[in-house]
């Protein structure tokens, strides 16, 4: 069990700094924003590429934040029915959903979105809008987010084990 915790450390350790790196990237997709509508206001100009890469920041923002946001227990829960239950059933609910339903869901992502993002690559697939950008960077972060979010979501099923098994933290 140490050796699979010391793994989960290491996983939290990366996602945890991406996370908190990938927190920059929205006052950058802020700058930019404001930046696109001024010149859009006072200059009565636009350039897509501008727009595009504010779309591609935000979107990094979202798959590279997942598995941070799932570490730190951030995201949707039903707490009513949670805070019920022992944290061993807790536990358990969260092995099963990640052993059923998040794992399958995260490998048929990042499978198939490995040919979405090589084929992109493949043909240097490029926006279709005048002054638009290459594709193949946004769709390459949609396999990158999701196997980070796979692997926290191993991270947290190796914690949990460790809870059922009756380490009282699971940094033991």
């Amino acid at each position: 069990m140490k050796g699979l915790l010391a793994i989960s450390r290491g996983i939290d350790r990366l996602n945890t700094r991406l996370g908190l790196a990938v927190g920059w990237l929205i006052l950058i997709t802020t700058l930019v924003s404001a930046y696109n509508a001024v010149v859009r206001k006072v200059f009565d100009t636009s350039s897509n590429g501008l727009l595009e890469i504010q779309w591609y920041l935000f979107g990094a923002v979202f798959l590279l934040g997942a598995a941070y946001t799932l570490q730190q227990n951030a995201h949707v829960r039903i707490d009513v029915v949670a805070s019920r239950l022992t944290e061993a059933t807790r536990a358990w609910i969260d092995i099963v959903g990640h052993l059923f339903f998040t794992l399958p869901l995260i490998g048929f992502v990042v499978v198939s979105g490995w040919d979405f993002a090589y084929e992109s690559f493949r043909i240097n697939e490029y926006s279709a809008d005048p002054g638009g950008l290459i594709r193949w960077p946004a769709k390459a972060l949609i396999v990158v987010g999701f196997a980070l979010l796979g692997l926290q979501v191993c991270s947290e099923i190796i914690k949990k084990i460790a809870v059922i098994r009756g380490h009282t933290t699971p940094c033991q």
